[in-house]
């Protein structure tokens, strides 16, 4: 995706006024597997932050193999103090 296509897409994200606004756009951009992946790949990130089960155990609970499980581990493993800070539960 060229650079320019992309700021395209978080301006558009950025000037929605409210989450039932950004819900329509997300649906729109994105099909039902692609929100689908998203969704998962938070919460996959976010339990391996909370450290509280094993990467097969979270991919038991999300329905998602463990070879994803271990992308995202890897993914985290690059990500600065301020990315993880952005991605941590709420």
């Amino acid at each position: 995706m060229k650079s320019e296509s992309w700021d395209q897409v978080i301006t558009l994200l950025n000037n929605q006024q409210d989450a039932v606004a950004l819900r329509a756009l997300m649906g729109a951009l994105l099909t039902h597997e692609e929100r689908k992946a998203i969704g998962s790949r938070l919460a996959i990130m976010q339990a391996l932050l909370a450290g509280d089960e094993t990467q097969r155990e979270i991919a038991h609970r999300i329905k998602v193999s463990i070879a994803k499980v271990t992308r995202c581990s890897n993914c985290l493993k690059t990500f600065s103090d301020a990315e993880i800070a952005i991605i941590q539960p709420i």
